[in-house]
């Protein structure tokens, strides 16, 4: 932020902003919307590109912007551009292929939409940022080589917590200390959760429904730390995690209590999570430091007597840190967090209650599955069903709750570009790389 924050001021002062095009006008992206609108120098909020041209002229006009206008070609929003006026349009390719936007900026949830878009992005040599874990954590290695390629950015956000933990990371690995676990907080997991249960809450704050049961049923959190496991390295100490219960309000400095010596003692490192912990919904990192000298200092500064450590941030403010990202892209080819070791954790499909044969999967945060974060090597052996590609599925045989789901008892959907890009990703990684003692955030 440091770098950043000056570096925009440099490019407000020239007139000369990184211009940025946004999928999707749900409820965050409303909220980054809102942001640009307020309080981002030096990047424009050029294009939203949403299916329902009235929906994304008033996301803009509930940001505050005074004139917006929808378009259907590159031409016209490029005479937008250059007029000033953020535009809206429907069809992604407008935005993704326009030579003055500097990158995209993907906020829908979707998987296979995500996916052409993202992929569109990447072939056209934009910087590619995602406020999508779940499109992340199914194709993010596939989708990372390929901008590798084509010399552009690949990133998940800071805001969302995987970016926040990835800061605290390469924070804590800068200081000297040696990061054992990365870890999320959370108030609720019932994996049982559905949109019925969780339409009060998802109506009382606005936000769709299906999202939200996904934060309740641990989907989510299985995504977040899937990403955050292809990014450092560091796996799961079994499938679905940990998970540790504390009493409500407990510290979350007391966490190097909460997981076995053997997890805290052994490679590669682990990605996990805990219900109950304050300060919630931060997120932390479990560091080990031996040297005696440093242990005397991290004693003064009231960390504890060690080895092991957390640090600690007590928040993530989701839309308010999004530009960040986009500005680390654009400005400094710099990653927020990017699945820079192939695929070490995925996130495989269970079934939420009894399903027969012949039902069609509803996909995240329905009524059919949850996520279940797994060794990506695991999860292949055993011939698993990645999560993110449940809907539309059909089920071949009955399944009962609980049970996880693999390739064989599902028909996929014939059409799914998620589905093509995922065997490709499949084929070229055949099991997790082995992580390389010099490797780290880049």
């Amino acid at each position: 932020m440091i770098l950043v924050d000056k570096r925009l001021e440099e490019l407000e002062r020239a007139g000369t902003p990184v211009r940025v095009a946004m999928i999707g006008a749900g409820f965050m992206a409303r909220g980054i919307a809102l942001q640009f609108a307020t309080a981002v120098r030096g990047m424009r909020l050029s294009c939203i590109v949403c299916r329902n041209f009235e929906k994304g002229l008033a996301a803009l006009e509930a940001a505050g912007f005074k004139d917006s206008r929808a378009v259907r070609s590159v031409q016209e929003l490029e005479r937008a551009i250059a007029d000033g006026v953020p535009a809206v349009t429907q069809d992604y390719r407008i935005a993704v292929d326009c030579p003055r936007i500097h990158a995209v900026l993907e906020v829908t949830g979707s998987v296979d939409y995500g996916a052409q878009v993202i992929w569109r992005t990447i072939e056209q040599r934009k910087h590619a940022v995602l406020m999508n874990p779940e499109l992340d954590g199914v194709l993010g290695p596939m989708l990372f080589e390929a901008a590798k390629r084509a010399e552009v950015v690949y990133t998940n956000v800071e805001g969302d917590q995987p970016g926040v933990i990835l800061n605290l990371y390469r924070f804590v690995k800068g200081i000297g200390a040696t990061p054992v676990l990365c870890g999320n907080i959370k108030g609720l997991h019932d994996p049982y959760r559905n949109p019925t249960t969780q339409a009060g809450f998802a109506a009382r704050w606005g936000q769709n429904v299906r999202m939200v049961t996904s934060f309740a049923d641990g989907t989510k959190i299985s995504f977040e730390q899937a990403i955050v496991a292809n990014a450092t390295g560091f796996q799961v100490f079994r499938r679905g995690m940990l998970g540790p219960t504390v009493e409500p309000g407990t510290h979350v400095s007391q966490a190097p209590q909460w997981y076995p010596q053997e997890v805290l003692n052994t490679a590669p490192g682990w990605v996990d999570y805990v219900v109950g912990a304050e300060p919630s919904p931060g997120v932390f990192v479990i560091a080990r430091q031996e040297h005696p000298v440093q242990r005397h200092y991290l004693k003064l500064y009231k960390l504890g007597d060690g080895p092991f450590y957390t640090f600690y941030t007590p928040y993530h403010l989701c839309h308010m840190e999004v530009p960040n990202t986009i500005a680390r892209a654009a400005l400094f080819h710099d990653a927020a967090i990017a699945p820079l070791y192939g695929p070490c954790v995925d996130v495989v499909a269970a079934a939420k209650t009894d399903l027969p044969a012949g039902t069609v999967l509803d996909g995240l945060g329905g009524y059919t599955l949850y996520g279940l974060a797994e060794n990506y090597a695991a999860a292949r052996r055993e011939n698993l069903l990645p999560a993110g590609l449940g809907e539309g599925c059909r089920l071949k045989r009955d399944v009962a709750r609980d049970q996880v789901l693999r390739y064989e008892d599902v028909e996929l959907p014939e059409d799914s570009f998620a589905v093509q890009l995922r065997f490709q990703m499949e084929a070229a990684f055949r099991e997790a790389p082995r992580k390389a003692e010099s490797a780290g955030p880049r």
